[in-house]
């Protein structure tokens, strides 16, 4: 990926004016033409969006993407498209018990509406914030209840595939666990039993950076820094670590390249918040120069690492290991080839990884 250092803000003001454009255009499109009764979109096939049926994971990401253009352009029809279909669909999502994607779907949504407000994009109403803040708050305890524990006593929220799985993405969604906690909330277990859920979420975070991430010491000396598993396997009777797999990358042993930029992103969207935390929150927990230089090494080394393996326009091909990918000869040396007949490119990821490199810019 080539970085041109001398780009400013204003350069893209005529490109981004283009995307918002075509982006309300297809959130119109979605909202008008698309068989909601078929489930979420999440892929399209020849030009048209269809569903993937293990879970709901993307509903959050329709409803939230009409919020955020009309914070962009001001239309209120993407508001009345979002807000509604926050209020008559989402519902479902902040009782899952059988995801690990709430800090998708519901941060999103109801976090966007509250956001909005607060940020005076919307008029203040004490109920509806409210509303938004009671479901930003049970999502937190029900997705914290979904948990499994390693064996040196910290633990994760575990996938859909069961509580053997630890998923890289949910880096990025386990924020859904500190606003929560930050907006008075915790998780109530047997005995009435109070589970802190900002432990929990850092708990999360570094199993994650333990297992999922390799730094190319320890346990990982023989990799490549940076490189990512995008399903880790454990042990449930005794909570050990057994294997690195793939859900959706092509192994696991090579970097699912959008599972990568969910580490990116989730990492720096946590630091930059993290950051802000005071330092007695942590105690009893670790210490909070600890975890961020912990998450920064980790940062670093998949921010570099996707440097490195995407195409010279920053899009990268599915997977880092992908079997044809050699075919493409030095893919790195040339912008990304959507049409070529051997492996496809992940535009998904780069706009993911984008995301995180502008909070890791603003860390």
């Amino acid at each position: 990926m080539k970085i041109d250092h001398s780009l400013k803000p204003t350069d893209l003001k005529a490109s981004l004016s283009k995307f918002w454009e075509i982006s309300g255009s297809k959130i119109g499109m979605i909202e008008s033409e698309y068989d909601a009764s078929q489930g979420s979109p999440v892929f399209t096939v020849g030009g048209k969006y269809t569903t993937r049926g293990w879970t709901e994971w993307t509903q959050g990401f329709q409803y939230g993407a009409a919020l955020l253009q009309f914070e962009a352009t001001g239309e209120e029809q993407f508001l009345q498209i979002g807000r509604h279909g926050t209020v008559d669909k989402m519902a479902p999502h902040l009782t899952h018990i059988g995801v690990h994607d709430h800090g998708f779907n519901n941060v999103s949504t109801y976090g966007n509406l509250l956001r909005l407000m607060e940020e005076g994009f919307l008029e203040k109403d004490l109920w509806q914030a409210e509303f938004y803040k009671l479901a930003l708050k049970a999502s937190g305890a029900v997705q914290a209840a979904r948990w499994t524990t390693t064996k040196n006593g910290g633990g994760f929220i575990y996938s859909f595939n069961g509580p053997h799985s630890l998923f890289v993405d949910t880096i990025r969604s386990v924020r859904i666990l500190f606003l929560s906690h930050f907006l008075g909330h915790s998780l109530k277990g047997e005995n009435d039993v109070t589970i802190n859920l900002f432990e929990r979420g850092i708990q999360h975070i570094c199993s994650t950076l333990d297992y999922n991430i390799y730094l190319g010491k320890g346990r990982d000396k023989y990799d490549v820094p940076g490189r990512t598993a995008h399903e880790c396997i454990f042990n449930t009777n005794d909570g050990n670590f057994r294997a690195p797999n793939a859900q959706q990358g092509f192994s696991g042993f090579t970097t699912w390249t959008r599972g990568l930029a969910w580490a990116i992103c989730g990492l720096a969207e946590e630091l930059e918040f993290l950051k802000k935390v005071e330092d007695h929150h942590f105690e009893g927990i670790i210490p909070k120069e600890t975890l961020l230089d912990k998450m920064i090494e980790g940062a670093k080394a998949t921010c570099d690492f996707y440097i490195q393996n995407s195409a010279l326009d920053g899009i990268p091909y599915w997977d880092t290991g992908a079997p044809l990918l050699y075919k493409l000869g030095d893919y790195t040396a040339k912008n990304a080839d959507p049409f070529n007949p051997y492996e496809p490119v992940d535009s998904t990821a780069a706009a993911i990884a984008a995301q995180g490199f502008f909070a890791w810019e603003m860390f």
